[in-house]
């Protein structure tokens, strides 16, 4: 299979067909894709950090940063460059490749300090040898240009999920506005993240919809974020039932079939999933993962416990190919040093 064959015209039927395969069959199929275009064994690390939170006047019914619900989430400004950069480094330290900003904005406004202060926060993270991800609500084609100028490698803009029920999760946006901000970015040259969130009540059709909107991109996102809600208190979702891993491994699968040179990454509710039921979805095709004790408002598996859990896998740091920083292959390395404390336990 050569990166020539990758398919852009998928159909939600031929979606849901490998989505229901029997398990063994499904994740046997998606592994052998896997093989053609990732090493095995290898996850790449990110780490994400909010660098302005809350207060955010979008509705999106499972957001706790949304300044319309009660979530007893505070209202913070952005972020020193410094302080993002410091971030950064102990990110680095950790072993992750990628470092990911997120801000709680609709969309941030064009030639402000603030614009001006995340432009640089870029600089310096790419400046530390890291990959620089930003998730900023919606661009505008200049403010795309403006990112890549400042090194920016790629910017998250998940569609969440299917047009047909997008707007029952929010009305503040529509769903081609995501669809127009992923353009924006693409053109600028910028590598697209984007991906969506399971466990909202949509229908199985619905999960296989969004993946199927990736996957006629041209080119496919470069990574694909797959999420399962977590049920935050004062939040319309609060009630929602948790995902199930046979679920989870099923969309990592499915990501990886259609869109197979893409990294597909086990993002939200990991901390609410068990060791074994994230090494399933990692064998199903997740090849990458938030690593850090927080995602962006919610919690998130420590360091030390992703360290043991892909050590005791036999997992290694995955380094994606990046010709910028003159990679042009990906690579993968052995997992940082554990505290001594971590260590003798």
């Amino acid at each position: 299979m050569e990166k020539s064959s990758i398919r852009h015209d998928w159909t939600v039927q031929e979606a849901r067909e490998i989505y229901n395969l029997p398990l063994p069959e499904l994740i046997y199929r998606a592994q052998t894709v896997h093989r053609h275009f990732h090493p095995p064994n290898a996850v790449q690390l990110c780490t994400l950090l909010s660098v302005k939170t809350g207060a955010c006047p979008e509705d999106c019914s499972y957001c706790p940063q949304s300044a319309r619900y009660e979530t007893g989430v505070e209202a913070e400004r952005l972020m020193s460059v410094e302080e993002v950069l410091e971030g950064a480094r102990r990110a680095k330290e950790a072993g992750a490749s990628r470092f990911c900003m997120g801000a709680a904005w609709r969309s941030p406004k064009e030639g402000s300090n603030q614009w001006k202060r995340v432009l640089e926060m870029v600089r310096g993270v790419r400046s530390l040898g890291m990959e620089a991800c930003a998730t900023l609500g919606m661009l505008s084609d200049e403010q795309a240009r403006e990112l890549k100028e400042a090194g920016l490698t790629a910017y998250n803009h998940n569609i969440d999920t299917s047009k047909e029920f997008y707007g029952e999760i929010i009305t503040t946006r529509d769903f081609e506005d995501r669809l127009e901000t992923i353009r924006a970015v693409a053109d600028a040259g910028i590598h697209v993240c984007s991906g969506g969130i399971i466990g909202m009540g949509e229908k199985l059709n619905d999960r296989v919809a969004m993946l199927v909107t990736l996957a006629r991109l041209e080119p496919h996102p470069e990574s694909v974020p797959i999420n399962a809600l977590v049920a935050v208190a004062g939040t319309p979702l609060e009630d929602r039932p948790k995902v199930t891993a046979v679920e989870m491994a099923r969309m990592c699968a499915t990501a990886r079939i259609l869109m197979p040179a893409s990294m597909v990454r086990l993002s939200a509710g990991r901390s609410e999933m068990s060791e074994e039921a994230q090494l399933l979805c990692i064998t199903a095709g997740a090849n990458s993962i938030f690593y850090g004790d927080k995602l962006l408002t919610t919690g998130n598996p420590d360091v030390e416990a992703d360290m043991a859990m892909m050590r005791a896998a036999g997992l290694e740091a995955l380094v994606p190919a990046d010709p910028e920083a003159g990679r042009e292959v990906a690579t993968s390395t052995s997992l940082p040093a554990m505290p001594p404390a971590v260590e003798a336990s």
